[in-house]
């Protein structure tokens, strides 16, 4: 059935020459994502003062919302035409992108009558957002635990939702170590329930609702659980999986029958009662300790191939890229480990029951994308050339672009994601997830300041991170205009030049990374400039500094960069050295504080909020440059000797410090003491003395200039 409604433009500053316009709009109500996506473009016709009418006659612009199946998929137009506006999308989810590309342009002050002609299509098939649960969560801290009512809030997800559906992610993963028993009751197996039917109804009704609002968006949805965990009410049931369940997760394997058979029919009878979910992920990792590469590949077979197959129906399908091509959790890539796990995906793609393409998923330069744009390495080490070569036909290679970096601080940087794609736009590439496992964006932890901001949710104060990844990865032509005019929506004139000014500051973080060899997800927390050092978590020290590798082969290492000026050696064209790395930290930093140096934000506590981030991150860059500089005359002084390079050395590590007093003068007043998963360190085991804030690593930042005045020539 067509449905009209009519939207009465009241006298504003867009009204034509004195006359209210009315606006009808037409879709096809039956269909949800058509309501959907018309509901979106009249709430932001109503921003702009319009009424709501049931009647159409007399409209002064109809704009016409319908799907044309000759645009290619997820593809939209939005046609001016005289009165007529025609939004059509090449699907369902291509309809409501035009609605929302419509709804934006008004929203921003686009009068009806200036709409202009304007067609988008999708440069990936796979947008996908990395969320993890703050229950059966990976792993056990008080930085996750803290969710757990904000994740059950139904108002987070639809939340969450239209944030994905405006930046043009098209699929949600879940992942926690074992969802089965939070979304059902299995059916041969009721011990391995921990709920009763009122609290299991409560979850399962949780779970239908986030999946129904993720339909209604045209968002497909995906559980990706980790392997071989089960209940701990299963556990103890039959003596079985005696470690494989929360908050265990570094675990031997269990391959007993019966196991098997429960995971098998867990996966069956969830894909039966919840219809509308899009697929499953098979992880191959921590919970199969002790397992070859084969086994592993071989249960998975059994247990998650297998019970897709016998749930009836087609079901996508996740096959995350081994990270170990031994018995180990924590192992080695291997060209033998990509041949084995290539001829379990294509055959996994011959069967009529799963719906391709199978998404090959691999971390990009394991757990901290926000470095380099070039893929140096996955999880494990080195990606060889097996999965693109030949071309695969039945699956593409995604992309795991995690954040174990930044949650506090606002970040920003496009030209990074742009580069990000060109290096990987390449025909078997389908995407990317974008996410995080020892963070999850739900409860706002960080504002210290009472008073009103334009967020609810810890994600809606990362509005900028997930707008970027999500419309670049969409459309990386995408200009930067339109995410400076989301500034200038917010914040009026004030919001001048804050894109750049992001864009400049935050790029310390890729700095720091690209500088700073990094591995799983603990081994950095750039916005702390915290490291695993050990089996410990802490502030990066000069030596830290002098003696880490880089991860980007551009970068040159304090360490070696001495070693070659001492010997007369010299560096390819391109290099980044320290000395250069240190005047693009300074340029940068000192040009977007100069951007916000006189930024008012008396009126707004949240641009208060944005403006103080630049800020911090300016001041981080610039700590890191003096840092840096002191790196390199601490080592000149231990390599060549000479009291002049140990007093500068000294020198530039005290107004390093000064810098990171700036920090803390910024942040200690406006950012509570965050938890932060990091500080369990290499432990398996939570640990509760957690907190993190800038003014609680001074000491560590100190010791510095103490190492410096206590070096010896070597």
């Amino acid at each position: 059935m067509l449905r009209a409604l009519a939207v009465l433009l009241c006298l504003t500053s867009f009204t034509y020459q004195g006359i209210s316009q009315n606006v009808y709009l037409l879709y096809d109500d039956s269909v949800p994502q058509a309501a959907y996506g018309s509901r979106m473009l009249e709430r932001s016709l109503r921003e702009q003062k319009y009424s709501v009418l049931e009647d159409h006659k007399g409209y002064d612009f109809l704009i016409n919302i319908a799907v044309d199946e000759a645009l290619d998929d997820e593809a939209f137009a939005i046609i001016p035409e005289g009165k007529i506006i025609t939004v059509k999308g090449g699907d369902k989810r291509g309809m409501i992108y035009g609605c929302l590309a419509l709804a934006e342009m008004v929203r921003r002050g686009t009068a009806l009558r200036d709409v202009v002609a304007h067609k988008e299509k999708p440069r990936y098939p796979l947008r996908a957002i990395k969320h993890n649960t703050p229950w059966y969560t990976y792993r056990p801290s008080s930085a996750l635990d803290q969710h757990y009512e904000t994740v059950r809030d139904i108002r987070y997800w639809e939340a969450f939702l239209d944030m994905m559906a405006e930046n043009r992610f098209n699929s949600l993963s879940l992942w926690n170590l074992h969802p089965f028993v939070y979304m059902i009751k299995p059916k041969n197996f009721p011990e391995a329930s921990p709920f009763g039917d009122k609290e299991m109804k409560e979850w399962q009704d949780l779970h239908k609702e986030i999946l129904r609002m993720a339909d209604e968006r045209a968002i497909d949805t995906y559980v990706i659980p980790f392997n071989i965990f089960v209940s701990k009410e299963f556990s103890d049931a039959h003596g079985v999986a005696k470690r494989n369940f929360y908050p265990h997760y570094y675990v031997e394997g269990d391959t007993s029958e019966l196991v098997k058979r429960y995971t098998r029919e867990c996966v069956t009878q969830l894909l039966q009662e919840y219809p509308t979910l899009t697929g499953i992920g098979l992880t191959l990792g921590e919970g199969m300790a002790g397992m070859t590469p084969q086994q592993r590949e071989d249960w998975m077979y059994s247990t998650y191939i297998e019970g897709m197959r016998l749930a009836g129906r087609k079901v996508k399908l996740v096959h995350r890229i081994p990270f170990s091509s031994t018995t180990e959790s924590l192992g080695a890539t291997s060209r033998e480990l990509e041949q084995l796990t290539r001829r379990a995906i294509e055959r996994e793609a011959e069967h009529d029951f799963i719906e391709g393409p199978i998404w090959a998923d691999l971390k990009y330069n394991w757990s901290h994308a926000h470095s380099t744009p070039k893929l140096i390495k996955v999880h494990g080490g080195e990606m060889f050339d097996t999965f693109y070569n030949p071309e695969p036909t039945g699956y593409k290679i995604t992309y795991t672009a995690r954040n174990e970096d930044f949650f506090a601080l606002r970040w920003g940087v496009p030209d990074f994601i742009r580069a990000h794609i060109a290096e990987n736009s390449q025909a078997y590439v389908g995407g990317y997830f974008i996410g995080s496992e020892t963070y999850i964006p739900a409860k706002d932890y960080f504002t210290a300041l009472d008073g009103e901001v334009d967020w609810t949710y810890a994600f809606q104060r990362q509005w900028l991170f997930y707008k970027l990844w999500g419309r670049l990865l969409y459309n990386p032509q995408t200009p930067d205009e339109v995410f400076q005019a989301e500034f200038d929506r917010l914040y009026g004139a004030a919001g001048k030049d804050m894109l750049q000014a992001f864009a400049l500051a935050s790029s310390t973080q890729l700095r720091l990374n690209s500088l700073y060899d990094t591995r799983w997800d603990h081994t950095l927390y750039g916005e702390g400039f915290l490291a695993l050092v050990g089996d410990k978590t802490q502030y990066i020290s000069v030596d830290n500094l002098i003696n880490q590798k880089t991860l980007d082969p551009d970068y040159v290492s304090v360490k070696d960069y001495v070693a070659a000026t001492v010997t007369g050696k010299s560096f390819k064209s391109g290099a980044i050295t320290p000395p250069v790395l240190i005047d693009m930290l300074r340029k940068d930093c000192f040009k977007a504080l100069e951007l916000v140096k006189n930024k008012d934000v008396s009126k707004s506590l949240s641009l208060r909020y944005e403006v103080a981030d630049v800020r911090v991150w300016a001041n981080l860059g610039l700590h890191l440059a003096s840092k840096l500089e002191g790196a390199v005359y601490l080592q000149m002084y231990r390599v060549k000797g000479g009291e002049d390079a140990k007093k500068k050395a000294i020198e530039h590590l005290q107004r390093a410090l000064r810098y990171w007093d700036e920090v803390v003068s910024i942040t200690r007043p406006i950012y509570k003491d965050m938890p932060l998963t990091h500080y369990n360190g290499s432990s398996h085991d939570r640990n509760d003395d957690n907190l993190f804030h800038w003014a609680l690593v001074r000491k560590e930042v100190q010791n510095d200039i103490d190492i410096a005045r206590k070096a010896v020539r070597q």
